[in-house]
């Protein structure tokens, strides 16, 4: 194969969530204009169908599915659509997840504050992934991509406190882990990205901080992440599962 096909998505069915805006509308523009036909799912209808009317205009193939990951009938009908619309589910990208609300340290953190972000960050990826691999195992193959953080591989550190997000980002890497462990010899791989600090739409609150904190000086640009996601999504990662693959401007290599 070429260095081309090894790395097309061309005639696949990919499932994202978080889709509507930030690094998973950057994730599903590197899939769409790879030639993979798209099931979007994000609880936000309106900048959901923004996303899609765009991919649309530039050629893509893109469905439209509005719901929260926390409602775990929600995603499963939406990946069970999916297949039945686009064809059997080749790729799922589990992305969506929110930050601390009022980041702090963890004495100041309220119940209610830490179960939001574990019940979107935690429990809703593992509404998806459980639907996703269902959805792939009959036909004995799939890319299960889950979107972790540099912070789920260290503590914020400095002005970030987040241990909410911290925990969350932490426990979707060791999932990561496990599920590629148990679906290894099932024709499954199951990888997480790492993302640092990326200038998007709900962009860092200290912008200055962020920049600071990063040793390449400057936040990362949302297309930056598709190299990384068409490597896990595409056949060029066949021999890779159980991976943290960081994309952080070289946060992590203090």
């Amino acid at each position: 194969m070429t260095a081309a096909e090894i790395f097309s998505v061309k005639g696949k069915t990919a499932f994202l969530t978080g889709a509507a805006q930030g690094l998973g509308r950057a994730m599903a523009e590197a899939l769409a204009e790879n030639g993979a036909a798209l099931a979007l799912f994000d609880r936000d209808a309106d900048r959901l169908e923004d996303t899609a009317a765009d991919l649309r205009r530039q050629g893509g193939k893109v469905l439209t599915l509005p719901g929260d990951v926390t409602d775990a009938r929600a995603v499963t009908a939406a990946i069970t659509e999916t297949a039945a619309r686009l064809g059997p589910l080749d790729i799922c990208i589990a992305n969506a997840g929110i930050s601390d609300a009022r980041p702090g340290l963890l004495h100041e953190i309220t119940d209610a504050d830490w179960q939001k972000v574990l019940d979107v960050n935690l429990t809703g990826l593992f509404h998806t992934c459980r639907a996703a691999l269902a959805a792939m195992l009959p036909q004995g193959r799939g890319k299960l991509i889950t979107v972790a953080s540099m912070w789920g591989l260290a503590a914020p550190a400095g002005a970030f406190p987040r241990p909410a997000y911290a925990a969350s980002k932490g426990a979707v890497v060791n999932l990561t882990r496990e599920m590629a462990l148990h679906y290894a010899d099932k024709g499954i791989q199951v990888n997480a990205l790492c993302p640092g600090i990326f200038q998007t739409e709900t962009r860092p609150r200290d912008p200055a901080a962020a920049i600071a904190y990063t040793p390449m000086g400057r936040l990362g640009r949302p297309d930056e992440i598709k190299g990384a996601t068409l490597f896990l999504a595409s056949t060029a990662s066949d021999f890779v599962t159980g991976t943290t693959l960081v994309i952080d401007g070289g946060v992590l290599a203090r």
